[in-house]
């Protein structure tokens, strides 16, 4: 796998580079912040960006805002977001553009080294890789919303192993029930949240960003 690393700090840039070389990939640019990514992404045309949300020279969000922009500019390379915090407004804005290849994950979580590796894996194939915690607290704010309150206590775990880019066969091993007792959840979601077939969009997709963008 092809890497850029986007991250301010010296010491965790350096440390990345090369846990990532140290498993086999190769990490063709680390820059310190967004105009060297977006640069960076330019020339070298990675196959995933790994980027912290917080960069110079403001320090708020000119790490996801890079990371939305290569999402528009450059849709095939996948963006994984690292963050100290669970940025709630950045976390939705990115998710809400694009669940496919797209992961945000706490710092946290990067010293949880095979966590992170099967994150950056997942993200790499088209597939979502977000924090248990970001979940969490994206979901927090609409346990007030219909018709999301109509799901049961399992068809919510479900739906969060969703959001976190789990497929039905991973979430029946985590769940330790059968697959098609899972099946048999997801689709119980997508009759409560009146996501009919047909439509031509994705009710996978369409039932977790109703989840969190609610």
């Amino acid at each position: 796998m092809r890497l850029i690393l986007a991250e301010d700090s010296a010491l965790l840039r350096q440390g990345l580079v090369r846990l990532l070389e140290d498993e086999g990939h190769e990490v063709v640019a680390d820059v310190a912040d967004a105009t060297a990514l977006l640069d960076a992404v330019a020339r070298d045309q990675p196959d995933v960006v790994v980027v912290d949300v917080r960069m110079p020279p403001t320090h708020t969000d000119e790490g996801v805002r890079a990371a939305l922009e290569i999402r528009r500019r450059w849709p095939g390379i996948g963006v994984l977001v690292l963050s100290q915090y669970v940025e709630k407004r950045y976390a939705t804005e990115l998710i809400l553009a694009d669940t496919e290849g797209v992961g945000y994950l706490l710092k946290d979580r990067v010293a949880q080294v095979d966590e992170f590796l099967v994150a950056l894996e997942r993200v790499h194939a088209g597939g979502a890789a977000l924090d248990p915690e970001v979940v969490r607290q994206l979901l927090s704010r609409s346990t007030h919303t219909d018709p999301l309150g109509r799901l049961s206590e399992r068809e919510r775990t479900v739906l969060d192993l969703m959001a976190q880019g789990y497929t039905n066969a991973s979430i029946a091993e985590r769940l330790f029930v059968s697959q098609s007792a899972v099946e048999k959840h997801v689709n119980a979601i997508f009759d409560k949240l009146e996501l009919t077939p047909g439509t031509g969009h994705s009710r996978r997709i369409l039932a977790v960003l109703r989840y969190l963008g609610s």
